[in-house]
């Protein structure tokens, strides 16, 4: 042993307080919030053209989408996770080469996809079994995943930027992202009457103007910054410790999805106007879910840096207020959605059926930002301290206590079992990664 390896681990002391929390928070729920907002402008676009089984297609086809990508989520938060860990220690050669390793893989799972997109949709429809929306699902789900090496080149780049905490460049990537995806979305489906097919390629183009531009700054960027070290990206033990880190995200993000799909496809078998009706309450939990990201976000962020600087009272200071704004903005939204939830489901569509179901369920959809606050932000924690073994196992519980709940509350409640089965499932995640934190942190800070 070495006197490095056996000198104590070096502790890089930093403050963390509510305004380093809310620089990262605040910006990045501008951010995410715009995500949301353009599910709402596109389920407004079809919306606006009166048939149920058009939103019903984009809904399901949405579904099968965000399915297949968050199974690659990991390029955003497990480089987030990475790039903070380095951060903490100081070292900016890693960093760079963190987001590298990340967008190689981002190409080429995004060329995979691409070429893919038949059998996507063949296994989506199957999947769905919801015939009056295949049509529409499947012309979305196609167009769309042209889009997937730049989409997933923006999880790679946005990631980096995020583990060194600049929120205010990701703000700048996601406003223009969404920003020219909602007014394409508007041009193309509805003023040209392209229908679901406009509001698909307008994202694919919106991802491509996002990538390009973002990394084109980044390598701007990293021209002015020392060339890595020969043979930087072919690190053996990082590769291996990357690997093994999305490989655990990707399965908790798989299993995520899945139950999200299987939420809209037990909505399908209830009726066409109960998919359409679940389809616009879920933007309500969407939007909740991007307003508390922004804190999640900080959790990641600082989480990360903690572990990375070996520095404990960082790592608890950033829980606790993380926890406490978490809490604070989900209380303010959920009442939010219950006095201004009619009126945004008017805006969503003009059918006066799935108006009508809707509001009968908004409560639901409205309470989701207080029972989802806890498992947002502890996925924050646990994805910034890269702890994602934890995070894997926990989600696989959960989700047993939704398939049980599946299984039993909607036979006896209908659509609100339905609801009742997806609030079980996010209070389940929140609280098992609370419960086990304490001791993976006392493992992490140990020396």
């Amino acid at each position: 042993m070495t006197a490095s390896e056996s000198a104590a681990p070096v502790r890089r002391p930093f403050e963390v307080d509510n305004r380093l929390v809310l620089s990262i928070a605040l910006p990045m729920m501008l951010a995410y919030l715009t995500t949301p907002l353009l599910g709402i402008v596109d389920t407004a676009v079809i919306g606006r053209l009166g048939d149920a089984a058009l939103l019903g297609g984009l809904a399901a086809g949405a579904i099968i989408f965000d399915l297949v990508f968050a199974t690659f989520n990991f390029l955003r938060t497990g480089t987030t996770g990475l790039v903070a860990q380095a951060f903490g220690r100081e070292e900016s050669a890693e960093e760079q080469a963190v987001f590298w390793r990340a967008l190689i893989v981002a190409l080429g799972a995004g060329a995979v996809l691409a070429v893919a997109a038949p059998l996507v949709v063949w296994a989506g429809a199957r999947f769905m079994a919801a015939e009056p929306v295949t049509d529409a699902m499947a012309t979305y789900v196609a167009i769309r995943l042209l889009s997937a090496p730049f989409a997933l080149s923006n999880y790679a780049i946005l990631g980096y930027v995020l583990g060194r905490g600049e929120s205010g460049f990701g703000l700048g990537l996601q406003l223009l992202l969404n920003l020219v995806n909602m007014t394409l979305s508007v041009v193309l489906g509805l003023w040209m009457g392209w229908g679901v097919a406009g509001v698909a390629w307008a994202t694919v183009v919106a991802e491509a103007v996002a990538a390009c531009i973002g990394l084109t700054l980044l390598i701007l960027r990293f021209r002015r910054l020392p060339p890595l070290a020969p043979g930087a990206l072919r690190n053996v033990a990082a590769l291996k410790t990357m690997f093994a880190l999305n490989r655990d995200i990707m399965i908790r993000s798989f299993v995520l999805l899945g139950a999200f799909a299987l939420f809209a496809r037990q909505g399908a078998q209830l009726g066409t106007l109960t998919l359409a009706a679940n389809a616009v309450l879920m933007n309500f939990f969407l939007l909740s879910g991007y307003f508390l990201d922004g804190f999640a976000t900080a959790a990641e962020q600082l989480a990360g840096r903690a572990v990375g600087a070996r520095y404990r009272p960082a790592f608890m200071r950033a829980v606790q207020l993380t926890a406490f704004w978490g809490f604070a903005v989900s209380g303010l939204v959920s009442v939010l959605f219950l006095l201004t939830g009619d009126a945004l489901v008017a805006l969503m569509t003009t059918e006066p059926q799935v108006r009508a179901m809707a509001g009968d369920y908004l409560p639901w959809a409205a309470l989701t930002a207080v029972t989802g606050v806890l498992a947002f932000q502890m996925d924050g924690v646990f994805m910034g301290s890269t702890w994602s073994r934890d995070l894997r196992n926990m989600m696989l519980l959960s989700f047993a206590l939704f398939i049980a709940a599946m299984m039993t509350l909607p036979a006896q409640f209908g659509n609100a079992g339905l609801w009742m089965s997806l609030h079980l499932f996010l209070i389940g995640r929140g609280i098992s990664l609370l419960a086990i934190m304490p001791v993976r942190a006392r493992a992490t800070f140990r020396d």
